[in-house]
């Protein structure tokens, strides 16, 4: 990795580029790097930089048939408040994969982008 590199990078193929764009900016806190859109987009959150590839990007065309499909893995968005962040998406209607899960790291809850890929919300528990 060069010195340059700002940012941790991501990729989500995803079924439809401008739906994945509107739920990462609108829903939650991305902010658009560029968009070549329908075929790709580059929004960022802090220093996590999340490539959106859509069918007709080279990223997706690169991915073998039977890796093609949202899988187990997901990014982990760290929140200072839970609850109020699962009050305002709730209120933006977007639906939940999991309950509140609370473990000794701290709590969190699943969301899905519209292509299904899962986002982790977490809370940190307190430190002493």
């Amino acid at each position: 990795m060069t010195a340059h590199e700002e940012f941790a990078g991501v990729r989500y193929i995803v079924d439809d580029v401008q739906a994945a764009v509107g739920f990462y900016t609108g829903q939650l806190g991305f902010e658009v790097r560029m968009s070549a859109a329908p075929a790709f987009a580059d929004v960022v959150r802090g220093p996590l930089r999340l490539l959106l590839s859509g069918p007709s990007s080279s990223g997706a065309r690169a991915t073998p048939e039977e890796h093609a499909v949202s899988g187990r893995n997901r990014i982990h968005l760290v929140v200072d408040d839970l609850d109020a962040e699962i009050d305002r998406l709730k209120g933006a209607g977007v639906p939940f994969l999991s309950e509140r899960v609370t473990g000794p790291g701290g709590s969190q809850i699943l969301v899905a982008d519209p292509a299904g890929n899962l986002v982790e919300i977490f809370q940190p528990a307190a430190r002493p």
